[in-house]
């Protein structure tokens, strides 16, 4: 089912539909559902990083504002 075997390029594997090949001869269910893991954790990855580069700014920004309201108020007295 699917492949055969040449000198040159080793095993090659050749499907006739394109059922066969997402089913990749019975293992289909698992080699698409680790890519589907995969991606699900690299893209889950880059938005908890970026909630968290958010989060981070928005509390500098308020640390940053406190800090020059202090320096303001006290070269005014």
């Amino acid at each position: 089912m699917g492949g055969r075997v040449t000198k040159e390029r080793g095993y090659v594997m050749n499907w006739s539909n394109w059922s066969e090949f997402f089913a990749m001869g019975g293992y289909g269910l698992y080699v698409w559902g680790s890519y589907a893991v995969t991606f699900i954790c690299v893209f889950g990855e880059i938005f908890l990083i970026s909630n968290r580069r958010r989060t981070l700014e928005r509390q500098y920004g308020l640390i940053n504002g406190l800090n020059k309201k202090e320096i303001n108020n006290e070269t005014t007295s």
